[in-house]
């Protein structure tokens, strides 16, 4: 299912978000970048050790990260050039602004990195159990506001695991704003 801001589309699809072919992909990450299970497992699983390793030399530099802010490795043996590391928030205990900075500063980190295209997953929706209807709404609106400045980015796909999380987007994102 394929939605416009402005000149941005945003498809929304069913599927391995480790299989896209896309610039980049945004890995639901948590602040140590320790990547064992969900989407995070995942994405080393297809795409190589490296990406662990990679993850670990940011962490040992920077520090941990906090809730909200990004961190970008390379993508290993993945399609994409790129994982940019989102820490989400945990639902009942951060807010939904948490989850729209991750949102937001994953868009700003692609954007930054001069990318066409783009994947993101349902962050924060896995074992930080947030809701998927406020996922959606909330990627929905970050994404409308990163539209009417973006520069580089033409295409978001946003990847989810199951039929049923892909009709609650969907039904979120046809829903007025």
């Amino acid at each position: 299912m394929e939605f416009e801001f402005g000149d941005l589309k945003v498809r929304i699809v069913e599927g391995d978000i480790t299989l896209l072919e896309c610039d980049a992909i945004v890995n639901a990450a948590n602040r140590y970048l320790k990547h064992g299970g969900g989407v995070a497992a995942a994405i080393v699983r297809r795409g190589g050790e490296e990406i662990q390793r990679e993850s670990d030399e940011y962490v040992k530099k920077h520090g941990p990260l906090k809730t909200g802010e990004v961190a970008v490795t390379g993508a290993g043996r993945l399609k994409a050039k790129y994982v940019i590391h989102a820490v989400g928030p945990i639902y009942g205990e951060e807010g939904e602004e948490k989850l729209a900075e991750a949102v937001r500063n994953s868009l700003q980190a692609a954007d930054r990195l001069g990318l066409r295209t783009l994947a993101l997953p349902a962050i924060s929706t896995g074992v930080y159990g947030y809701p998927m209807e406020i996922c959606a709404k909330v990627m929905k609106t970050e994404l409308g506001r990163f539209s009417k400045r973006k520069k580089s980015l033409e295409l978001v796909t946003i990847c989810l695991y199951g039929k049923d999380s892909f009709e609650r987007f969907v039904e979120a994102f046809r829903q007025a704003p």
